[in-house]
């Protein structure tokens, strides 16, 4: 797995056959470049429009970049008395002020889910595919607004880790390790056991230990209680944004098919003309919302949910609090 995920890192991974040059199957690398100038004016920055959902409650907003501790001086008529530091004050018997810088860049860390879990989709595209350009968007952006951009890509048998670097070539690095891991992305993929999300989250614990803006494009498969204690480790300690992506199929599936679903080696067919089987597939998806929304609740994350049924770019400017385009 470990040579698998450098070989990603550095585009030299032999491209799966079958892949589909259709942009709404597969992502390419040539599609993923094209997204730069469509992503111009979305922003990840703290100050947003106040339809954002970035915006709302008080526990969801973006606390941003940090402060640098500068110099330590003597209070100047006009400064701040709330950066006054009433200690050193008390104990020289002069007021000083405590002067402070923002940090000039905050690292970004995206992680993209890439397993097979999210090679469905039932309209516009693959949740593969709403999740890889989702993720392009936001680096072109947060690399554009002068902070560090990075990420962790991961299949079912990979994982690809690109650190947070405020460079073009960081950039290019992760947008490639997206294409390769959406094109490993077929029906005739070898069936394995799929990485877990707690594993990954590990991974993001490990580079990400405070101070980092981390957004998390998946279907959320594969949780457990581990992972609701990785959350609320990262969320505490960094800006944590979680992005559902989902298919209109999961809340709307129709009644009289019968459906033939397969993981590569076994098959079952699924008969929607009963109502007991439609709502056992339904409450399976709205469960999976369901822990995201306790998520939000109990830490404070903001959730933007995503579905493969519309097109990505005005979903996120709606997201965002931005008018259509």
């Amino acid at each position: 797995m470990k040579d698998r995920a450098a070989r990603i890192r550095t585009g030299t991974l032999p491209k799966a056959p079958q892949v589909s040059e259709d942009p709404r199957i597969h992502a390419d690398l040539a599609h993923l470049r094209s997204l730069e100038g469509p992503a111009r004016g979305l922003s990840f920055l703290p100050r947003q429009p106040a339809r954002s959902v970035l915006n709302g409650r008080h526990a969801s907003r973006l606390r941003g970049r940090g402060l640098n501790f500068e110099e330590l001086r003597d209070y100047l008529p006009g400064d701040d008395v709330r950066s006054i530091d009433w200690k050193v004050t008390a104990r020289t018997g002069r007021p000083h002020v405590r002067v402070m810088t923002e940090e000039r860049d905050r690292p970004a860390l995206l992680v993209v889910d890439q397993r097979m879990s999210m090679f469905f989709g039932t309209r516009r595209a693959m949740k593969s595919v709403t999740a890889a350009e989702a993720a392009a968007m936001a680096a072109f952006r947060i690399l554009d607004q002068g902070d560090r951009v990075g990420g962790i890509v991961f299949g079912d048998a990979l994982l690809a880790e690109i650190r947070p670097q405020r460079s073009r070539a960081a950039l290019n690095r992760f947008l490639t390790a997206l294409s390769e891991a959406n094109g490993l992305l077929h029906a005739e993929a070898p069936n394995t056991e799929p990485i877990g999300l707690t594993q990954v989250l590990r991974a993001v614990a490990r580079i990400a230990s405070r101070n980092h803006l981390i957004v998390v494009l998946s279907d959320f498969d594969g949780t457990d209680a581990e992972t609701d204690r990785i959350v609320s480790a990262l969320a505490r300690h960094n800006d944590l944004i979680l992005v559902p992506v989902t298919d209109p199929s999961a809340g709307e599936l129709p009644a009289g098919m019968r459906l033939v679903v397969t993981d590569g080696t076994l098959q079952a067919e699924i008969d929607t003309s009963t109502t007991a089987t439609r709502q056992a597939l339904a409450e399976m998806s709205t469960g999976r919302l369901a822990e995201l929304f306790d998520w939000q609740r109990r830490f404070g994350v903001p959730i933007l949910p995503l579905s493969a049924g519309e097109e990505t770019l005005p979903q996120l400017r709606r997201l965002l609090g931005l008018g259509p385009r």
